[in-house]
């Protein structure tokens, strides 16, 4: 399959949506599909009038299993290489995406397929699917950024989920903080459609700096606090800011540019 084949792109107004579609191997990841998303979010990143990515997959049952171990067991490459989109799909997977990211979960996501969701700052996800992190079963531990999770949920509960390798339903996962929202399954994109909209709403620079500084807050407040400095001095005496303080007194819609 082509690139364009095993990641279906899809415009809806400010958004883009790109699709998982390898069904044949439930939208496992492969070096060509982490490349594919890799070049989707460079292009997210690049267009300014893409303001949200969503990540969604094929199918109602499957969101991404992770690895193809199949192809793996065959000796594929699955390591991240040094182009440029499979080093934007690395940064992905650290939270550095340069545009907000909106995980459809449209089924279950175990392993690489859960990293790529912690990867989204917020996530959708079908109330049939289940998450997890089952590497432990196969001899393996979550390597693509999975143990980040215990920055994102409750320690022991982050515990539970790498140590035993079971997966949680989709009302756990909801409960730990694992997911945002749990839909019936033909509502996951919909559902992310109209979140994405709520967040394309809002002023671009804002978005990516509130989006950089929260996770840094959890990660590295030392850093947050250096990069905070940046961001305000950058983001308050933007042309958007001055928009939304004149669209406020104005009493209409603002009309951001990006700068």
């Amino acid at each position: 399959m082509t690139e364009e084949e095993i990641l279906v792109r899809e415009r809806a107004g400010n958004v883009l949506v790109a699709r998982l579609n390898r069904p044949a191997a439930r939208n496992a990841l492969t070096a060509e599909l982490m490349t594919a998303i890799g070049a989707a979010l460079l292009d997210a990143e690049a267009d300014p009038e893409i303001r949200v990515l969503i990540l969604t997959a094929s199918g109602d049952r499957i969101f991404c299993p992770g690895m193809d171990l199949r192809a793996f067991a065959d000796g594929a490459e699955m390591n991240g290489g040094a182009d440029e989109p499979r080093q934007a799909y690395q940064r992905l997977l650290e939270g550095g995406a340069q545009v907000p990211v909106v995980g459809a979960a449209n089924g279950t996501a175990l392993g690489g397929g859960m990293e790529l969701l912690l990867a989204c700052d917020v996530v959708v996800a079908s109330a049939a699917a289940k998450f997890g992190f089952p590497e432990v079963k196969r001899g393996l531990f979550p390597a693509g950024g999975g143990l980040a999770i215990g920055t994102r949920i409750p320690f022991a509960a982050a515990m539970e989920l790498v140590l035993t390798g079971d997966p949680v339903e989709a009302a756990r996962a909801r409960e730990i903080g694992l997911v945002n929202s749990v839909v019936p399954s033909d509502q996951v994109l919909p559902a992310a459609l109209e979140l994405a909209g709520r967040i394309a709403a809002n002023a671009p620079l804002g978005l990516l700096a509130a989006k950089e500084l929260l996770r840094l807050t959890v990660t590295d407040p030392e850093q947050a606090a250096v990069r905070g400095k940046e961001w305000q001095q950058r983001v308050f005496t933007s042309e958007d800011a001055k928009e939304g303080a004149v669209a406020f007194v104005e009493k209409r819609a603002p009309v951001w540019r990006g700068r």
